[in-house]
This record gives C-alpha cells, sequence and structure tokens, in this order.
C-alpha cells in the first residue's frame, strides 16, 4: 500500500489546531479488522523500512555529498526515544548522530539560543536525529516565560531564516512532532511509576509540564504554523499507537531519502584487474 507522507505535512501558511488531529488515528493505514493481523501487518512493513532506510543511509554515507537532519518534538512522554531505536535500527551508526537539547548550560545561555545548536548540524554523508532542538526556545521558553514575549516572538522568524540557510547549503530537513493525546500521557507517565525498569525514566517535573498542557499545544500550534516551509516541512504524526508512528516516520525518512537521487562513489578504474594476495 503507497503512503502519502504528504497527508501528515503542515502546508506553509497553514494555521494549525491540534485539537482537528486525532492522535489515536493512522492516516495513510488502512487497518485490518482483526488486531492481532493488523500488528503482523505492521510489523512486517517496518522490518522492510528499516532495511530500506539502513540501505539508504549507507549509500548517503558513501556518496559522502549530502547531509540529512530529523528534528524530533514532542510532548513528556511523548514518544521520541522509541521512535529514534525503532526508525533507526540497523544503521551504521558512524553515519547517524543524535544529539540531545536538554536544560542549556552557562556557557549556552551566555551566547545566543541558536549557537548551541548549529554546532550538532551534519556533515556531508550523516544523518543527525535532533532530540529536541532550537524549538525548545519557542516552546518551553514561551510557557515558562523564561524571556520576554518580544523576544521569543521574533525567534520564528530566526529559525525560519536558520533553516533556509541550511538547506541552501545543502541540508535536508524533515521535522516531525509526535502527537499525543493528554490521555495517552497519563497512562506512559503512571507506567514510569509502576514498572521498576521505567522508574528512572520519571521526572517530578514533566507533572509541571503536564499541568500546562493547554499552553503547550498553544505554543506547539504557532511553532508548527510558523516555521513549516518549502525547505524545511513539519510532519503531525497522530501518535498515541506506537506500532503506526514508527511506521509513519519510517515512511518519510525513507521516502525523503530516496528522493536524494544519491548514487554509489565511482569504482577505482582498475578495480578488475586488481587481485588480493595470498
Amino acid at each position: 500500500m503507497a503512503f502519502d507522507i504528504d497527508a501528515l505535512r503542515v502546508r506553509p501558511g497553514s494555521k494549525v489546531d491540534l485539537s482537528e488531529v486525532d492522535p489515536k488515528s493512522t492516516p495513510e493505514w488502512k487497518a485490518d479488522d482483526d488486531k492481532a493481523a493488523n500488528r503482523a501487518a505492521a510489523d512486517a512493513r517496518l522490518l522492510e523500512l528499516n532495511e530500506e532506510i539502513e540501505a539508504l543511509q549507507e549509500l548517503l554515507y558513501a556518496e559522502g555529498k549530502q547531509r540529512v537532519l530529523v528534528v524530533l518534538q514532542a510532548m513528556d512522554a511523548g514518544g521520541k526515544d522509541g521512535t529514534i531505536r525503532k526508525v533507526f535500527e540497523g544503521v551504521n551508526p558512524q553515519g547517524v548522530k543524535i544529539p540531545s537539547f536538554k536544560k542549556p548550560t552557562k556557557p549556552e545561555l551566555a551566547r545566543d539560543y541558536l549557537w548551541r545548536v548549529h554546532a550538532h548540524v551534519p556533515a556531508d554523508g550523516e544523518i543527525v536525529v535532533f532530540n529536541r532542538s532550537h524549538y525548545e526556545d519557542v516552546l518551553v521558553v514561551r510557557v515558562l516565560d523564561l524571556v520576554p514575549k518580544e523576544r521569543w516572538s521574533k525567534r520564528y522568524d530566526h529559525i525560519v531564516d536558520f533553516e533556509e540557510m541550511l538547506a541552501d547549503e545543502g541540508t535536508t530537513i524533515i521535522k516531525i512532532f509526535l502527537h499525543i493525546s493528554k490521555d495517552e500521557q497519563k497512562e506512559r507517565l503512571q507506567a514510569r511509576l509502576d514498572e521498576p525498569e521505567k522508574n528512572w525514566k520519571f521526572e517530578p517535573a514533566d507533572l509541571d509540564a503536564r499541568s500546562m498542557w493547554d499552553d503547550y499545544m498553544e505554543a506547539f500550534e504557532d511553532a508548527l504554523s510558523k516555521t513549516s516551509t518549502k525547505q524545511a516541512p513539519w510532519y503531525i504524526i497522530p501518535a498515541n499507537r506506537k506500532w503506526y508512528r514508527n511506521i509513519a516516520v519510517s515512511e518519510i525518512v525513507k521516502q525523503t531519502l530516496a528522493s536524494l537521487q544519491m548514487e554509489f562513489p565511482p569504482a577505482h578504474p582498475d578495480i578488475l584487474n586488481i587481485s588480493i594476495p595470498d
């Protein structure tokens, strides 16, 4: 079944209303009425996508001419880590880097907010996955009122210009928002309390952010609306169903990589006459 990733793309200039996106939905996936059969089909498709992404990433790395940046954003417990594990399973770790942008350090705060981000953008042949990103500076910073509105409100234009510069210099940008419901977040946070092997994931600060859910949804809506561009599109992924989330993100990554028209470097001109000595 063809998967149209454009169905998940935020059109430039459109106004996003996340209340209109059902986090339990599965766009572009015709689910089987038999849950077991549907899950088996989903698992099989994900395995195919893993193999395709692995081959394309190897080609990207070998060619060494193009760069890919994947930006992942979500609410706490939205599934960023799980998505990275499932989508990039099996890829060559030499060609994939995954920086995580947590609370800025003092040296980072002493500089402009894009300084710490720019140092981690991909080089030729690399895929870089941002686990959180420069968008924290129009999300957390906005909701917690860490800087005045007159400052953070200008950052949408800064970010668009920054990403346009990266695209002009040869970086292909994919931006993913994993959209879960508030009820789903509650279940996932509760699991972190109930399951000992997940206790380490729980942070009391997650509950503070949860209490400001509506403010975060408004901040995400503005970020998605104001910064989805042709050269750096946002995709909204209904992410309550983890199996669908993994397939949707994998399809976006795979189809984007396939569109780059990559080629392996030419072989040595005398390769057919070369023999390996004993």
